[in-house]
């Protein structure tokens, strides 16, 4: 059991948490210091969970699902929900229910379930899913070249039920009619200007689709059939879409010398979610943005067209001198507004060289659960491997699922403060929602438009501030959490996920032993980081540093063993002990520490971090180290310069990046040619291993991220050294061994912020 555990911390539910035993009051909760959290990836799959073929029963109260924690009266056939203690009747098909013939539901090891609910009989109820292609021509003649062929791939690979929607934009935007196959057709609309739903949907000529009365329904089901001029089912127009890539010209307009292009991407997004207004309530789609520069013309503009003014910094954001921000923030807030009620994504392809205005996007793609990947150009790997990756199939599909929503249920001690991660609040109140809002709050029930295997939610809780009530509650030992997620999957199934799990409370003011041994350091620190970057971004003048500091302080203070005033004898339980290792790699990573990077850069990062499960948010805070050498096979090395030998090479996984860095000698073998001799067959096998597993990494990684292969004392080393702790700086330079690395630095090393911590911690 122990090594299936290290393997998949996450188990069959897909739930961790910071605390795995709580304790029972508000006060003592908040003695903890790590805020108690769960992380869930809502519909990661596992193959032992079952697939139910009906529907659940359900708390005739509390709205709870039957699940192996009811207790079940067989003879009576009554159900008592562990929520809420409310006594439910079996209904009449249940009536064959005893110990020894249980439904699955009540099976002790499903713990989670999926139901497949039965359909709606109406055929035309169920679309298929809609992809549509906003494509910026803004572009230089390559990257127009490279776009064209990563949408031929696409178009390809898509399901022949899917329907496909095709709109352009530079000056101006282009709605090109797919059904009209005589010639090409299209709509064109003013960059310039704001133009509200109806007014795209009357000059598509869709209005009928938005008047009271039900117009007759068209061949694919479409309310208005009017629709189907603009979305096609993809192997019903495969040719047109490709005649008309091939005509697809940049952007014609003039751009004087010392100008940007006038690219109007927020009008074409307008224009995107308005067509897709046209469709049938609770058909799933998608808006796959393609931009390869910053917005200059109509709402949304980031940065003005003269290119002597450079696109926002995060210097700008912070002194208030980005005069287009807030407008362009609240122009997207908007569009996400009527993204979620169409239960729409936006996904966000953004390839340049300087930024596009992801900072400004990031509200319209997070809140509806769109994928975003960044690059340098449309021609890298990282864009086109992961622009493929996107429509496959199989084992490298990333399971994109529509129309998501997640409620959660728990014990009544319990309430919701938020979610951080990629959803939006449906502002559903209930006796379980907290005073305190964090991230997307006031409510028990959010809406996930777009989700997928690896979408991973943070759901922060709080305790009821009342002492101990004397109802049942207070007397069971135990708390019980329910995540009920529903979602259309890919191939138009309605499926609803119940996962319910139990922890124990304990009462932590008479010992902490049992609420050392039950916390999770690796996701206490994920928590922590995404924790810091929320406050980053809605709270003026925070200091995330002496933030995470002061908790680490306060933590170590409560948890550790020591003298009062002797750092010394200063010692942290195994269950801690990883945890400042990753509070200071955290302090010093781009969540936190943000000179250096774009605001785009940041809002990048960020969404990346709320979404993906623990294991990789945890490499993205604090990478991890191989070392190859001759005489021992690949090990873990410490993330230290000191890790660096002129006779090894290092694979550094950082998430975002993969290095592959070469030690002085290995590299200059290898260019002398050693590994093509055959006498030097081991030596070609060394090269080759780090290459090997690069692969592996990135084969399973969405975004694909960007291999460095580099050498020590090359430019590209400043990849690895970035994430590297400094032991040895310009300052001891002369204690160092041959063929090993200083960093030129004056940050603090692991060992002086350790000294300092003990220090801070044992005052009395």
């Amino acid at each position: 059991m122990s090594e299936m555990a290290n393997t998949d911390p996450e188990g069959v539910d897909g739930v961790r948490m910071t605390w795995n035993v709580w304790p029972r009051t508000k006060v003592e909760a908040s003695k903890c210091v790590i805020p108690l959290a769960a992380t869930i990836a809502v519909i990661r799959p596992h193959p032992d969970i079952p697939r139910l073929p009906y529907a659940p029963l359900r708390c005739k109260t509390c709205t709870s699902a039957l699940n192996p924690f009811a207790r079940v009266d067989f003879t009576a056939k009554i159900w008592i929900c562990p929520f809420c203690y409310q006594r439910n009747h079996f209904p009449p098909h249940y009536a064959a229910i005893s110990e020894t013939n249980l439904p699955g539901e009540l099976y002790p090891q499903y713990s989670t379930v999926e139901y497949a609910l039965p359909h709606n009989p109406d055929p035309s109820a169920s679309p298929s899913p809609v992809f549509l292609f906003l494509l910026d021509t803004c572009l230089i003649e390559e990257e127009i070249q490279y776009l064209k062929s990563a949408l031929r791939q696409a178009i390809g690979l898509l399901p022949d039920n899917a329907l496909v929607g095709f709109v352009s934009f530079g000056t101006q935007v282009q709605v090109h009619e797919l059904g009209f196959s005589d010639m090409s057709k299209v709509y064109v609309f003013r960059g310039s200007k704001e133009i509200s739903k109806d007014q795209i949907l009357e000059q598509l000529g869709l209005v009928a689709a938005t008047s009271g009365r039900r117009p007759h329904k068209g061949p694919t089901g479409f309310p208005n059939s009017g629709v189907t001029r603009f979305l096609l089912p993809a192997s019903d127009c495969e040719y047109t879409l490709n005649a008309l890539l091939d005509e697809l010209q940049t952007d014609q307009w003039p751009v004087p010398p010392g100008r940007r292009p006038a690219r109007c991407t927020g009008v074409a997004l307008s224009v995107a979610s308005g067509l897709l207004s046209a469709c049938n309530p609770g058909t799933g789609a998608r808006i796959i943005a393609l931009v390869g520069g910053p917005c200059t013309e109509g709402p949304g503009t980031i940065v003005s067209k003269d290119l002597s003014d450079p696109v926002r910094s995060h210097k700008d954001l912070d002194k208030d001198a980005a005069p287009y921000f807030k407008k362009a923030v609240k122009f997207y807030e908007g569009l996400a507004k009527q993204l979620v009620s169409q239960g729409h994504v936006l996904d966000l392809f953004a390839s340049a060289l300087d930024q596009v205005g992801v900072a400004e996007m990031k509200v319209a793609v997070e809140r509806t659960g769109g994928l975003v990947v960044l690059a340098e150009s449309f021609g890298h790997s990282v864009f086109k491997d992961s622009f493929k990756r996107v429509f496959e199939d199989g084992e490298q599909s990333l399971g994109l699922c529509f129309n998501g929503t997640l409620e959660i249920n728990c014990s009544k001690e319990i309430k919701i403060q938020g979610i951080i991660g990629p959803c939006t609040s449906m502002e559903k109140k209930g006796p379980s929602v907290a005073d305190t809002v964090i991230g997307e709050g006031n409510t028990t029930a959010w809406k996930m438009c777009g989700l997928d295997k690896s979408t991973c939610l943070t759901v922060m809780f709080d305790l009821t501030s009342s002492d101990r009530s004397n109802t049942p509650g207070a007397v069971n030992p135990q708390l019980y959490l329910q995540f009920l997620t529903s979602y259309q999957s890919p191939d138009g199934q309605l499926v609803l996920r119940v996962t319910t799990v139990t922890r124990r409370w304990v009462d932590s003011s008479v010992s902490s032993e049992e609420l050392v041994q039950g916390f999770d350091q690796e996701t206490a620190a994920v928590v922590m980081a995404r924790y810091a970057s929320l406050k980053m971004e809605t709270e003026e003048t925070f200091d995330a540093t002496r933030w995470l500091d002061r908790f680490l302080i306060r933590l170590c203070s409560k948890f550790g063993d020591y003298r009062k005033d002797d750092p010394s004898s200063f010692t942290l339980n195994p269950s801690f002990s990883l945890f400042p290792q990753f509070m200071f790699n955290l302090r010093r990573s781009q969540f936190v520490q943000v000179f250096n990077n774009s605001p785009d850069e940041t809002a990048y990062f960020r969404m990346l971090l709320n979404r993906e499960n623990i294991s990789n948010a945890a490499v993205m805070i604090q990478p991890s180290l191989i070392s190859y050498s001759f005489n021992s096979l690949p090990a873990p090395a410490l993330l230290d310069v000191a890790s660096i030998a002129a006779d090894r090479i290092l694979l550094l996984d950082s998430y975002f990046s993969v290095v592959i860095f070469h030690g002085m000698t290995i590299a200059q073998w290898r260019n002398l040619g050693y590994q093509n001799q055959p006498e030097h067959q081991a030596f070609a096998q060394l090269l080759q291993a780090p290459h090997d597993d690069a692969q592996m990494i990135i084969r399973d990684r969405f975004p694909v991220p960007r291999l460095v292969v580099c050498d020590q004392h090359g430019s590209q080393a400043r990849f690895l050294l970035a994430k590297l702790n400094p032991s040895a700086t310009y300052n001891n330079a002369h204690e160092m061994a041959a063929g090993s690395d200083v960093i030129f630095t004056d940050d603090v090393s692991l060992q002086v912020f350790f000294e300092h911590l003990q220090r801070l911690a044992v005052q009395s």
